[in-house]
C-alpha cells in the first residue's frame, strides 16, 4: 500500500480540528421570525419595553431573522401566558412579563406556572409613585392621607386593571395608611391617567412611563415613590422637579414599598443553547445606548439578572406576592 505523504496526513488533520472549532462556534440562532409576546395592551409599559427591544435589535442586526411584537392583553395576561405554556419546545417565541407572572394565575386559578416556563432573564424592575392631580388640595403624603383618613367615602384610586400590581398596591397603602379606599380598575396605566388628569378619580398609582406625560403636562402632581430609596435620576422632567425630587413613601409616613420585575421568558422544554442564545442577546440589548436611554426616560431600576441569580429572584419575589394577595384576598380559592 502506498503510504500517504506526512504533509498530506497534516493538512487532512488540520481541516478536521479547523471543521471541529466551526461546529462548536456555530451556537444555536433563530431560524424564522422570532416573536415577543406581550400579555398587556398596546401602548402601555410593557408593550413600550418589548418596541423599544425590537428597534434596538433590528438597528444593530443582533438576529437575523424578523422580530415580531404581539399585544395578547385578554384575561389579564392569561391569554399570553397559556399560548407560551401551549408552544413548549418553540425557541422562536418569547414572553414580556412583570409580576403578572404570579399574580394571574393566583388571582384567576389559571393553570398556569412561571415555573412551566424557561426564564430567560430580568431587565429591569418598575417603580410605583402616589399620584394626585395637580389641581387637588394634597401638597404631600401626609396631606393626601389625613384626607383619606377623615373622608366620608372611600378615596378613589385607579389602576391598570383588576388584581394586578395597582390593586396590591392601593391595598397596602390603606393599611399602611390608616384608611378605606375604592379600587377601580381601567384598561391600562394610560387610562388610569387619563381618568386621574380628568378629576374623575384620587389618586393612581402608576409607573413614571405611564405618568409622565400628565406630570410634565402639569396635570398630575406626584406624592411619593413606594420605594425605600429615591430614584436616581437627577434631569428636569418638568421645570422645578426630577424623578429623584419625589420623597419616598415611607420617610412620608406611608410605609408601603414595592417594585415589579420586567423580564423575558421561553416556553418550556427548549436547549440550553436556546436559552443562552437569549440571554446573550438581552444582555447586548441592555448595554446599547438606545436601551439606557429608554430605561432613565421610563425611570427604571435597572437590574439585569440571569441563570440562577433571576431563579432565585423569582422565587423570592412569588412568595412575597402570595403573601400580600393573601392579606387582601385576592387569591381565588
Amino acid at each position: 500500500m502506498q503510504k500517504r505523504p506526512l504533509r498530506f496526513l497534516l493538512a487532512c488533520t488540520a481541516v478536521f480540528i479547523l471543521a471541529g472549532i466551526e461546529q462548536a462556534a456555530a451556537a444555536w440562532e433563530p431560524t424564522k421570525a422570532v416573536e415577543i409576546i406581550v400579555p398587556f395592551v398596546p401602548g402601555g409599559a410593557s408593550d413600550q419595553m418589548a418596541r423599544t427591544m425590537q428597534g434596538i435589535i433590528e438597528k444593530y442586526k443582533f438576529v437575523k431573522t424578523p422580530i415580531v411584537v404581539t399585544n395578547k392583553p385578554a384575561a389579564s395576561g392569561g391569554e399570553a401566558m397559556l399560548d407560551i405554556q401551549a408552544s413548549a419546545g418553540d425557541p422562536h417565541k418569547l414572553l414580556t412579563t412583570s409580576s403578572g407572572i404570579y399574580m394571574t394565575p393566583l388571582s384567576t386559578k389559571l393553570p398556569v406556572n412561571w415555573k412551566d416556563f424557561t426564564p430567560v432573564a430580568m431587565v429591569a424592575q418598575d417603580e410605583f409613585v402616589l399620584w394626585v392631580n395637580a389641581n387637588s388640595p394634597w401638597k404631600t403624603t401626609k396631606d393626601f392621607v389625613a384626607a383619606a383618613k377623615a373622608a366620608a367615602t372611600p378615596m378613589r384610586f385607579g389602576g391598570a386593571g383588576a388584581k394586578r400590581e395597582d390593586e396590591l398596591l392601593v391595598f397596602a397603602s390603606g393599611q399602611a395608611g390608616g384608611f378605606k379606599s375604592a379600587y377601580i380598575p381601567y384598561g391600562g396605566g394610560a387610562e388610569a391617567s387619563t381618568q386621574l388628569a380628568g378629576n374623575h378619580i384620587e389618586a393612581n398609582t402608576n409607573n413614571p412611563s405611564e405618568e409622565i406625560a400628565n406630570w410634565r403636562a402639569g396635570l398630575s402632581r406626584p406624592l411619593c415613590v413606594y420605594s425605600s430609596k429615591r430614584m436616581g435620576y437627577t434631569d428636569k422632567v418638568t421645570a422645578t422637579q426630577s424623578w429623584s425630587d419625589i420623597p419616598t413613601c415611607p420617610t412620608e409616613g406611608l410605609n408601603a414599598t414595592y417594585q415589579m420585575l420586567r423580564g423575558l421568558f421561553m416556553p418550556g422544554k427548549v436547549t440550553a443553547d436556546q436559552q443562552a442564545f437569549y440571554v446573550d442577546l438581552l444582555k447586548k440589548v441592555t448595554d446599547t445606548p438606545e436601551w439606557k436611554d429608554y430605561v432613565a426616560r421610563s425611570a427604571l431600576l435597572p437590574d439585569f439578572r440571569s441563570g440562577k441569580d433571576f431563579v432565585d429572584f423569582l422565587t423570592t419575589d412569588e412568595k412575597k406576592h402570595i403573601d400580600l394577595m393573601n392579606a387582601a384576598g385576592m387569591i381565588a380559592k
